[in-house]
């Protein structure tokens, strides 16, 4: 390490707190930026020049550089410059004073800086910008390792179908257990991408997989077959997936508090939605559905206007299904409602909104508590849990990402991962499984 490159603590990186390095010429200015963030849970290092900079970086991790725009021998444009070349994951914040606004718009966009503050700065603002990008960075790095996880689950199913194929050759009676467990698979795997979804800002935690567990519910009240009441569910979960390309303020923003222009723009994301699955034969059907859940009874929503029978019976069911849960999130109406009074707002719109044959099956759904079999769930720690449970609920993180569905069983490497999770995490998992049968009195 660079002899005037200071590391707040005797081990500079942890591995386990955000680090940042500040960048500056001046000794004083270093100093004040120390202080500032001394009270911070974050490693802090601090180097006089672009060079004693590049030096700890080629040792070191590091979330986030902030360096000031004027030094000597290299700006600080240049230093972020390079940073984003060689270390693209690496945050890049930028100091300036009004006279380098030109210079520093130049190196935003060659650099790619996430934001810029002038000097002299404001303690708040400074301390507010850092921990909302190091958020946005763990946000980040957290959806980079859920990617990873679809992969590695994907991978391994592959195996298990070669596997599986085997069997099938010695042994075609297990054709119809194959094709279940291969349908599970399917499902949990576009569930954890519905959690990648909802990591997207302004998501309400779960919504997808509620309106996605209604509506395969109501297309069984309705008497749909298994195959439909599937594809109304596999709809329900990537509903939203069309919303991923629009801006913070329209997904954060409930519907009916956006101006006409802005109602335009959000509209698209059903037709978004459709076209980003439409490559994919397997949900082209669920594809379908997504395009027209926004549609209404009287003709009069969107994107074609469709009314009545025009619009497919599992779209009808997903825009009640979608509407149920939005009421009571507060993303559709200015307040949130309680879930009698979302009720009544949905029974209000029989024949409008809703188609009123599934409004009758939502009627009925509700007051029918015995619809499923009742299965008595148990709370589990982590050391409890035995090759053979099954997950009574979805296994999710603390901040609602999914990390194994609903009625997974679990084995062996399943258990050691959750280990894992929580021992990274530094917090336990809410884990449910199913209470196991007692056998019979003999």
């Amino acid at each position: 390490m660079d002899a005037n490159v200071q590391p707040d603590t005797p081990a500079a990186v942890s591995g386990r707190r955000s680090v940042i390095l500040f960048v500056d010429d001046e000794a004083n200015i270093l100093s004040a930026m120390r202080r500032l963030f001394r009270s911070a849970d974050y490693e802090i290092a601090t180097a006089g020049s672009g060079r004693e900079a590049l030096a700890y970086l080629e040792q070191h991790p590091v979330d986030m550089v902030v360096s000031d725009m004027r030094m000597p021998e290299q700006s600080g444009a240049e230093l972020l410059c390079i940073v984003k070349e060689r270390w693209p994951d690496t945050l890049r914040i930028i100091l300036t004073g009004y006279a380098d606004m030109t210079d520093t718009m130049r190196a935003i966009n060659r650099g790619e800086i996430y934001r810029y503050l002038l000097k002299p700065w404001q303690d708040d603002e400074f301390v507010a910008v850092v921990r909302d990008a190091l958020v946005v960075k763990s946000l980040r790095d957290e959806k980079a390792r859920l990617e990873q996880l679809v992969r590695q689950q994907n991978r391994e199913l592959e195996q298990k179908v070669k596997e599986r194929t085997a069997e099938l050759q010695k042994a075609m009676g297990l054709l119809s257990n194959a094709h279940d467990s291969l349908k599970k698979s399917f499902v949990t795997s576009i569930k954890v991408f519905t959690s990648l979804i909802e990591m997207r800002g302004g998501s309400i935690g779960g919504h997808s997989r509620r309106v996605a567990d209604l509506g395969k519910q109501l297309a069984r009240q309705m008497g749909l077959s298994d195959a439909d009441a599937q594809e109304i569910m596999v709809a329900g979960l990537l509903h939203d997936i069309g919303k991923l390309g629009l801006p913070d303020k329209l997904i954060q923003t409930p519907y009916v508090l956006l101006s006409p222009t802005e109602r335009a723009e959000y509209e698209k994301h059903t037709v978004n939605g459709q076209a980003a699955l439409m490559a994919l034969e397997q949900l082209q059907k669920a594809a379908l559905l997504i395009r027209h859940h926004h549609e209404r009874f009287d003709g009069k929503g969107y994107p074609d206007g469709l009314a009545m029978e025009q619009i497919p019976v599992g779209a009808r069911i997903l825009a009640l299904a979608n509407d149920f849960d939005s009421l009571q999130s507060g993303t559709l109406e200015e307040h949130a409602l309680s879930r009698d009074d979302a009720y009544k707002s949905i029974i209000a719109h029989a024949g409008k909104r809703y188609d009123p044959a599934v409004v009758e099956a939502f009627t009925t759904l509700l007051g029918n508590t015995l619809a499923e079999p009742l299965r008595v769930e148990m709370a589990m720690r982590s050391s409890e849990l035995k090759p053979g449970m099954v997950l009574a609920r979805d296994l999710s993180t603390q901040t609602g990402m999914l990390l194994l569905a609903k009625d997974y069983p679990l084995d062996e490497r399943l258990i050691e991962q959750i280990y894992s999770f929580e021992r990274s995490a530094r917090q336990p998992l809410p884990i449910y499984i199913y209470k196991p049968e007692e056998p019979a009195p003999q």
